[in-house]
């Protein structure tokens, strides 16, 4: 079984259960955003938060070491049709670069970790429409001179 697998059950038992990425989430303390990133197959799951995901969507436990395995981070280097995601690629490429100038001037010759990451989605009601709030907060890390 692999990670392709196991994001095919998780989704599937979800599905049945009704459960959500945020009643997930609080149920193991975790992110809801991180979580359904590792169920979807792109961060490795402590074993234990795998276990209790495990039980609580009524998986067998021989997906806990799947989902406890290193990812390998890969994707289509395609540009997404998925409206959403494409969206998204859309704001790094109109703001990418500006992003990454104004990081530059507030912190230096850096980027901002992704490992060190955390990310969070909100909802914000607003009468000319709800939003979508999504903030990222990754450590800087400056390159080094040698």
């Amino acid at each position: 079984m692999d990670k392709t697998i196991a994001k095919e059950a998780i989704l599937k038992a979800k599905l049945e259960t009704g459960e959500t990425w945020d009643s997930l989430g609080k149920a193991i303390n975790m992110s809801p955003v991180w979580l359904a990133s590792a169920c979807l197959g792109m961060n490795s799951m402590p074993e234990d938060k795998a276990q209790a995901i495990c039980e609580i969507l009524g998986l067998n436990s021989e997906l806990v070491p799947i989902l406890s395995a290193c990812p390998h981070k890969t994707w289509d280097k395609a540009v997404p049709t998925d409206p959403l995601i494409y969206r998204l690629y859309e704001i790094v490429g109109v703001y990418g670069e500006t992003l990454k100038s104004v990081i530059h001037e507030k912190f230096g010759d850096g980027i901002m970790s992704a490992i060190d990451f955390s990310m969070d989605v909100e909802k914000e009601e607003n009468p000319k429409g709800d939003r979508v709030v999504i903030t990222m907060n990754g450590k800087f890390l400056p390159y080094k001179s040698w």
